[in-house]
């Protein structure tokens, strides 16, 4: 008896789910078959999306990071070997402070060896100068006294010069950041010696794409902000924009930023720089679906009356997959968003939902 009720059961709900597949199949037969009528009638399925006054926030943020505005890499100016050094890794410095001292034995000889030269060349100059009143010398002889004095006097401060090189000195404030030298180092001109870094002001580097780097201008306040202190808000000023995009389209701006005792953000940290624009009237804006020739033709199609019809326009600022419209359009227009590849202008239409 109950095997006759499990059969029974079991057949009923078979029943069912057949009924039920034949019910949806109908159904699906029908939708295909109003799309074939309404594709035999010449109406093109769309769909479409309306034109409408959207307030936005122009605010945002870019990440970059941060560069000392002072950094020198400080190299030799002359030859020979350093017999003190006063600094290392890590020292703070300041302009006019000795760093090193390097052998100026030989550069003190060739400035005893200039200076001779040159008392000998201006008393030349000054006894031929008297004699050519006498006329006991030639124009030429005086003219060649005078170069040879001129040239003395430029090799006397040359040499005089390389003597004051071989007392190094810092030329901003800053900290050792890399000294590249010992005592006895040897060095030739251009020989890398340190690099001197300035934490106290930092500027943060960051890349703007060109739909948001328009609205700013040098001297704009930034609000900046570190992952090493989250809680710390940093004041900062735009101090560069770059006249010129990369590829991308997108510009170097610099902000130059001011150090909080006690956070110090150091050169290569990682920052966000806050940019607050004024808030503006809201914008036309319609979805970047509906350029179906892309942004650059200024073209649409829009629904009117059971039609396609052709519209140009002007865009103007693009947000995400919106774009805003400066003119061609008002708000509550139908524009077409997909489909339009089927379309001309004066092509029938039929909505979407």
């Amino acid at each position: 008896m109950k095997k006759f009720l499990l059969y029974g059961v079991i057949i009923i709900a078979v029943l069912a789910l057949i009924i039920w597949k034949l019910q949806t199949n109908k159904k699906e037969s029908a939708e295909r078959t109003a799309q074939v009528k309404e594709s035999t009638s010449g109406a093109v399925p769309v769909r479409v999306a309306k034109a409408a006054y959207t307030a936005f926030d122009q605010d945002f943020s870019a990440n970059g990071n941060f560069q000392a505005v002072n950094q020198v890499e400080f190299s030799s100016e002359i030859s020979g070997r350093i017999t003190r050094l006063y600094v290392d890794n890590g020292s703070v410095v300041s302009p006019g402070m000795v760093l090193a001292r390097v052998d100026n034995d030989i550069v003190n000889a060739d400035l005893q060896t200039a200076r001779n030269n040159l008392n000998q060349t201006k008393t030349d100059f000054d006894r031929y100068s008297k004699a050519l009143t006498t006329g006991g010398v030639t124009q030429k002889q005086v003219d060649d006294a005078r170069l040879q004095y001129e040239n003395a006097k430029a090799r006397y401060a040359q040499v005089n010069k390389n003597l004051s090189n071989t007392t190094i000195k810092s030329p901003i404030n800053g900290i050792i950041n890399s000294n590249s030298v010992n005592v006895g180092t040897y060095l030739s001109p251009s020989t890398k010696m340190f690099e001197i870094v300035d934490i106290s002001r930092l500027k943060l580097v960051v890349n703007v794409p060109e739909s948001r780097v328009v609205q700013l201008k040098q001297g704009d306040r930034v609000k900046v902000t570190a992952n090493v202190f989250p809680e710390a808000e940093y004041n900062g000023k735009i101090t560069f924009i770059a006249a010129a995009g990369d590829a991308t389209l997108n510009y170097p701006v610099e902000v130059e930023v001011v150090n909080i005792k006690g956070k110090q953000l150091k050169a290569g940290m990682y920052g966000t720089a806050n940019f607050s624009l004024p808030k503006q009237a809201p914008a036309l804006l319609i979805p970047r679906a509906a350029f179906y020739a892309g942004l650059n033709a200024n073209v649409i199609y829009v629904y009117e009356n059971g039609q396609a019809k052709n519209r140009q326009v002007v865009a103007g600022r693009v947000f995400g997959d919106k774009v805003e419209i400066r003119s061609g359009l008002k708000e509550g227009d139908a524009v077409i968003v997909s489909g339009q590849v089927n379309l001309t202008d004066g092509t029938a239409v039929t909505q979407q939902q």
